[in-house]
Parts: structure tokens; sequence; C-alpha cells
């Protein structure tokens, strides 16, 4: 049999209407024939209300961006559908109906404020939904009790202030859920006691204070995690504990004051971590144990960012200075991760202070490293 190639064309409302009673195989063919037909018409210009289809073997998948106009049906093999950049403040209960093979959609940018609970349910391979930038407070429960096959879940940049365990209910699959940039000042507990095969996870530019201790109990499999741009001023012992196979940890921009001396214990597979921006001024002996050289007998791939803390830089500060020298390699911004104080310190690089207080002969040496006694400021 002759492989079919792949087919774009335009999508419209009026002309391309496919009731929901046909029959799905008569629908599929009379669509592919309008897609043959319109586009070899002579003469013909691409209609700007129409929203583009790229027709393949495994389905159709369809973008609809402004000015084009939503239809109000579209192709039963439809596998892709992104209606984003709209003003819709609400979509019908039955949108989704007569296309069970969609598998991603995405409806970003459109001012969303709310969704019926059987919005999904015509959709049960759903993998991926997109509802980045809308308007939505709330989810409603059942939302997802169809939503089996669900993977990747995104609400970031929504109007949420809480939220409820019971509105994720359904979701067995979920490997990467979104919720940053959202208003949430606080997380329920248990929230993802039954996400275990959950990789990433972002929290990020919320209003989170502190975080429930049994957050991360549930997820067996996490990568990564996302905390940044919160209001965290301690990251608490235990927190971390059930991951022991997290490899990126953003912390910075919180308000961190403390860390919990076994807050990394364990974490001997981490990559990368940022507490950059916070208020730390030390930090506990013991901290850095599993991460890096020499405890954890390798290195972070991609480094850590300690920048932008305002270090006391004294004896307290002994067994940082000791890991710090071991891992100066993967550094970022080494010549602006400062001391504050004591008042002779002031303005010299941390590292440079690490270096000085176990080499006495430091400054020879780091000069010859390319490393920077003092500190320059960010932007320079």
């Amino acid at each position: 049999m002759e492989k079919r190639e792949a087919t774009m064309s335009s999508w419209s409302p009026e002309r391309n209407q496919s009731p929901r009673g046909l029959d799905p195989h008569f629908s599929r063919n009379l669509f592919l024939l309008l897609l043959i037909v319109g586009p070899s018409a002579q003469g013909v210009t691409p209609d700007p209300e129409a929203c583009q289809v790229f027709q393949s073997d495994n389905g159709s998948s369809i973008n609809c961006h402004p000015p084009a106009k939503v239809p109000q049906y579209f192709p039963a093999d439809t596998i892709y559908l992104a209606v984003e950049f709209f003003n819709l403040t609400q979509l019908p209960p039955d949108t989704l109906q007569g296309i069970s093979n969609l598998q991603e959609l995405h409806l970003s940018s459109n001012g969303l404020e709310n969704l019926s609970a059987k919005f999904l349910l015509p959709v049960p391979q759903l993998k991926v939904l997109d509802l980045t930038r809308n308007a939505l407070t709330r989810l409603p429960p059942g939302l997802f009790r169809g939503s089996a096959a669900l993977h990747t879940l995104v609400l970031k940049e929504n109007q949420l202030e809480v939220l409820e365990t019971l509105w994720l209910h359904g979701l067995k699959a979920l490997r990467h859920l979104d919720l940053s940039g959202n208003h949430l000042r606080a997380l329920p507990p248990g929230l993802l006691a039954n996400f275990t095969d959950l990789c990433i996870l972002d929290l990020g530019n919320n209003q989170l204070e502190t975080l429930p201790p049994d957050l991360l109990r549930g997820p067996l499999k996490l990568e990564r995690l996302h905390l940044e741009g919160n209001r965290l001023r301690v990251l608490e012992e235990g927190l971390l504990v059930p991951q022991p196979n997290l490899r990126y940890l953003f912390l910075n921009d919180n308000q961190l004051t403390m860390v919990a001396a076994s807050a990394f214990q364990g974490l001997k597979q981490l990559d990368m971590l940022d507490l950059s921006n916070n208020s730390l001024t030390s930090v506990p002996k013991g901290l850095w144990t599993s991460l890096g050289q020499p405890g954890a007998a390798r290195d972070m791939k991609d480094g850590f960012d300690i920048s932008g803390n305002p270090w006391i830089c004294d004896q307290n500060l002994d067994d940082l200075y000791q890991w710090l020298v071991y891992n100066k390699d993967k550094m970022f911004f080494r010549n602006n991760t400062c001391c504050t104080e004591p008042t002779a310190m002031k303005g010299q690089t941390l590292l440079a202070a690490a270096m000085s207080h176990l080499k006495p002969k430091s400054g020879v040496e780091m000069g010859g490293n390319g490393l920077a006694e003092h500190c320059t400021p960010l932007g320079n």
C-alpha cells in the first residue's frame, strides 16, 4: 500500500463543519477531500479566518490562533488541538465531543475562568493538557475522572489561590505538574500522595511561605523540583528525604534564612542546586555532605548557585569553605558571590574567603586560575 504523505491546509468553521452524527470514516474522508480540493484551486489564498491543519497518518493536528474563528466541530481523527490567544472566558461542556482520539490539548492565553466537570470526558486518551495563562481560580471536582492517560498538566499563570486534593483525583499517570505563577499561599496535605510516577513538579513563583511536611511523600521518581520565587523562610529537615533521585532543585528567590543541617541528606544524584537570592548568612555544618565532592564522590553535572545571599564570612562557614574549594569548578557566579560581613571581609568573594581560610597563599593561586578576589556586582 502506498504511504500517504502529510498534507497541510485550513479548517474553517463555515465550510468544514462535521456534525457529530456522521460516521467517523465518512467524516474523515470528507475532510480529506476538502484538504485535497481546497489547496489545489488556482488563485485561492489562505483564509485568515481558518485554523491551520496538518494531516498525517496518525491523525489531524489543528492550530487555531486569531484572527481565525474557532470551529464548532473538529475532524474526528484530531490528535492535537491548539486553541490559543482567544478571549474565551468559558467553553461549552461538549467542546471536545467527537474527537475521542485527542492526545494533546493546548488552551493557553484564553482568559478561561472555569471549566465544566464534564469537559474532558470525551477524550480519555488525552496525554497533555496545557492551560497556561488563563483566569482559573479553581478546578471542578471530577474534571479528571476520565483522564487516566494524562501525563502532563500545565496550570501555569492562572489565578489559583488555593488548591484542593480532590481537584486532581483521577490522574493516575501524571509525570509533569506545573502550578507555577499562581497565587498559592499554602498546599493541602497529601497533595501528591497518589502520583507515584511524577518526575517534574513546578511550584515556582507563588506565595508559599511553608510547605506541608508530607509534600513529597508519594512520588517515587521525582527528578526536578521548582520552588523558586516563593516566600519560604526555612527549608525543613525531612522534606526532601523521600526523593533520593532528585537531580534539579530550585530554591532561588525566596526569603530563606535557614536550611536544616539534614535538608539535603541522601541527595547523591543532585546535578543542579540553586539557592541564589535568599537571605542566608550562614549554613549548618554537614549540610553539604551528600552533594558533589567529596561526599557524593561525583561532581554535580550542572553546578550550583549561592550568589545573592548576605554571607557572613567567619569561622561558622568552615564546612562550606571546604566544600566550595572541592567544588569550585561547578560554582555559578563565583565572582558575584560575596561576603557582607565582617567589615574586614566585606566585598571579598566567598570563594576567596574560603581559599584564604584553607590556603594562606591563595591569592597567587586564585590569580592563576582566573578567580577574582573581590566581588564584581552582577550586571557589570
